[in-house]
């Protein structure tokens, strides 16, 4: 029996954000999560008056007005900037993304010229390498980025990262993951580019909680445990999970790299000084630390909570049981989800999105925007 306009299956921000525009157009919404809350990966999880990011750090940053107003409209935004710091196998600390600090940490340059001059010389010596060896174009990820950062900063800041985070030899990895490589002449540690940025003033579950006031919603609730009668209560389905579970894996399945945390309660106020730390080396197993007392305190207020936590990531390949977070951008897999994706445009009463339903790797803004060009 037709109860609701609309099943949508998963909480995260696209279900969330769907949920919400439909109601806010009449139409009857009932949102199911097979997890025990909602808000999928920007759940956070308060913990001696902190709200920790439950599966890693979410940094919401956009330069669409549009997306910046329609969040801010429904929980306030502070003013957080994502300056990342990365300890290098030589153990020394550089800022990120590559700018003027990074290079006079790395090189004692002062000045652009000196900088980009330092990074010509570098480029040259990888491509003039590159054409002895008999190449002429990057067939890699290491090759690629020789080119484009140098020996240096390849060896200290990207390569033990990348290999801990994919799991697999840069020599390994398509040249594609790093061809947008950022290097800004100019001491701004600032990550990203874009117009606003920040998280919203009491953690992200306020925002999913504003986007599902008034929706009826069930965690615990497996849509496959009880696939046929879900079906049958909705006009139409909004799938955010997994498309090759949703097609029962006719096309084999789809591979992901997984993150486990190691969070811990410390009794420090201030453990690092920052809300992130990467840590570059192959020798330590761990991706980065997330200190995230600092996603909502600014200056010396991270004093004003005596205890701090922090959550050690550890990449690893994705098996089943476990949480998929990105997935292995290979010629493999993409060819089985274009198999999936073919199949789901002939699907009439079924939307798909997000980044399991997408098979793509997918920041926080665009998803909204993507939901935004729906209802349009």
């Amino acid at each position: 029996m037709i109860q609701y306009d609309y099943l949508i299956v998963g909480s995260g921000l696209f279900g969330a954000t769907f949920a919400h525009l439909a109601q806010k157009r009449g139409m009857r919404c009932l949102v199911i999560d097979k997890r025990p809350h909602i808000g999928g990966n920007i759940y956070c999880e308060e913990i001696e008056g902190i709200n920790v990011h439950k599966y890693g750090a979410h940094i919401f940053h956009t330069s669409d007005k549009e997306v910046w107003d329609f969040v801010n409209s429904i929980v306030p935004f502070n003013r957080y900037t994502n300056c990342p710091v990365a300890q290098a196998p030589n153990g020394k600390l550089y800022n990120l993304p590559f700018n003027m600090n990074t290079f006079y940490q790395m090189w004692g340059v002062k000045t652009p010229e000196e900088a980009e001059s330092k990074l010509e010389e570098q480029r040259r010596d990888a491509i003039e390498k590159m054409r002895a060896d008999g190449i002429s174009e990057p067939r890699n990820l290491e090759e690629q980025a020789l080119t484009l950062i140098g020996k240096d900063i390849y060896e200290q800041l990207i390569k033990g990262y990348t290999e801990k985070q994919w799991g697999r030899k840069c020599t390994e990895l398509p040249a594609f993951i790093i061809r947008r490589l950022p290097v800004r002449m100019t001491f701004d540690n600032n990550y990203f580019n874009d117009s606003y940025q920040g998280i919203p003033i009491g953690g992200y579950n306020k925002l999913i909680d504003g986007l599902l006031d008034g929706i009826d919603v069930m965690t615990n609730t497996d849509f496959f445990s009880d696939r046929k009668y879900w079906e049958s209560i909705a006009d139409k389905i909004v799938f955010t999970g997994k498309i090759d579970e949703f097609y029962d894996y006719c096309f084999g399945k789809l591979e992901y790299r997984t993150v486990r945390f190691e969070t811990e309660l410390l009794d420090t106020p201030n453990y690092q000084g920052n809300a992130v730390v990467n840590y570059t080396s192959s020798k330590v197993p761990f991706t980065r630390i997330i200190e995230h007392k600092y996603f909502e305190s600014f200056g010396n207020s991270v004093y004003e909570t005596p205890k701090t936590i922090i959550s050690r990531e550890y990449s690893t390949e994705w098996k089943d049981g476990m949480e998929p977070f990105y997935p292995v951008n290979d010629s493999k897999n993409q060819n089985i989800y274009e198999k999936y994706r073919l199949l789901a445009e002939t699907e009439s009463k079924v939307i798909f999105g997000g980044r399991l339903a997408e098979y793509k790797y997918y920041d926080m803004a665009p998803i909204i925007a993507q939901v935004l060009t729906l209802f349009k």
